[in-house]
């Protein structure tokens, strides 16, 4: 701007805006299906957690170090508590690969496709959602840092009610084969009423 040029001022005219904007260009159902697809990832973190405590809490400990294993195990779920998706997964896989109770072989391309999903899930829940286009499907504008190459990458998939689908499904597959790993040690799933010794025995 050229000294001397008259500043033309403005703000948002709130009262025209159109309702529930910005999110009125999407279907009803399109929302519903993202809010069910994040939701599930809020619940495979909260199994996480579960299955973490159910890992480290049935590990033998030598008596003689049962004091300091307390006080680390401890340490560790209170850091567990804010902790999310991919973080999550890594210290699920260590809590299940240090118990050598632990009977299923596949706890590597478990956790694997947790990673894999936690970036699908910073997209659903912080990407911007473009105009859908004719066929309901939209483009979340988000950009994330890639973990190998250090590299910016922007999401490029348009998204539709179906895709959606398809992530709940997958993230619901997730969590039951998070569940798996615990029971089928025979231990009851924390919070759970299902077969097997409870993982903490109540008074």
């Amino acid at each position: 701007m050229a000294e001397g040029d008259e500043v033309k001022r403005a703000i948002t005219d709130r009262n025209g805006l159109p309702p529930q904007w910005p999110t009125h260009r999407h279907t009803p159902e399109f929302w519903e299906h993202l809010g069910r697809a994040i939701a599930s990832f809020g619940f495979l973190e909260d199994t996480l957690r579960r299955g973490i405590f159910a890992f480290t809490g049935t590990r033998p400990i030598p008596p003689e170090e049962a004091e300091k294993a307390v006080a680390e195990w401890g340490k560790q779920l209170e850091r567990i508590m804010t902790a999310q998706l991919w973080n999550l997964a890594k210290e699920f896989e260590e809590a299940a690969n240090s118990n050598p109770n632990n009977s299923t072989e596949n706890i590597g391309e478990l956790v694997a496709a947790i990673k894999e999903a936690a970036g699908l899930r910073n997209t659903l829940c912080h990407g911007s959602w473009m105009v859908p286009d004719n066929e309901g499907k939209s483009l979340p504008r988000f950009t994330k840092k890639d973990r190998a190459t250090g590299n910016l990458v922007q999401f490029e998939s348009k998204v539709d009610i179906e895709f959606l689908s398809q992530v709940q499904a997958h993230v619901t597959d997730l969590i039951c084969s998070v569940i798996d790993t615990v029971t089928h040690m025979g231990y009851q799933f924390p919070g759970g009423a299902g077969p097997g010794k409870p993982v903490v025995k109540r008074p």
